[in-house]
C-alpha cells in the first residue's frame, strides 16, 4: 500500500524557515570559531620621524629658521602598540614630551631615540620640543599623535 503524503503551503514555508535557521545558527558558530576572542597580543607598528628645519633669509638679511617633526601627524588605531623611532637630523637635541602620554625623551643629532605606548585612549596627543616652543625659540615645534 502507497502512501500519499499532502503538503500544505504553510508546511512548506515552516519548512523553509527552519533550514534558514538551522543554516544562519551553523554560520554563526563556523564565524565564532574562526574569530579568536582570547586576548592575543597585536604586532607592534613602527612608525618614523624625523627631526627638520626650515632655513630662510629675510630682506633685510636676518636669518630665520623653524624646526618640526616630520611627519608632522601620525594617525594610530586605539589599542593599537606603537614604536615611534625620531632620527635627529638637524638642530643638536630636541627634549621632548608627549602630553597625556606621560613620555619623554631626548633626540639629538645623529641619533635614533625610540619610545614605546599603546594608544588606549581616542584622542590628539601633542608631541611638543621643550627647547623649540614658540616663534622666538625657532619654533612651535609641535607634532600630533591622533588616537582614531
Amino acid at each position: 500500500m502507497s502512501r500519499v503524503w499532502i503538503v500544505k503551503r504553510k508546511h512548506l514555508y515552516l519548512a523553509a524557515a527552519a533550514v534558514l535557521l538551522l543554516l544562519s545558527g551553523l554560520l554563526y558558530i563556523n564565524r565564532g570559531s574562526i574569530v579568536s576572542t582570547a586576548a592575543e597580543p597585536t604586532a607592534e607598528r613602527t612608525i618614523h620621524m624625523v627631526v627638520g628645519e626650515f632655513k630662510s633669509t629675510t630682506a633685510d638679511g636676518k636669518t630665520i629658521e623653524a624646526y618640526r617633526w616630520d611627519p608632522g601627524t601620525v594617525v594610530v588605531q586605539k589599542g593599537e602598540r606603537v614604536k615611534l623611532s625620531i632620527y635627529g637630523v638637524n638642530g643638536q637635541n630636541h627634549p621632548f614630551l608627549i602630553e597625556g602620554l606621560n613620555i619623554s625623551g631626548e633626540v639629538k643629532k645623529g641619533k635614533e631615540t625610540v619610545v614605546h605606548f599603546t594608544a588606549n585612549q581616542e584622542g590628539t596627543y601633542r608631541l611638543i620640543c621643550l627647547t623649540h616652543t614658540d616663534i622666538a625659540h625657532s619654533g612651535p615645534m609641535i607634532g600630533y599623535i591622533v588616537v582614531d
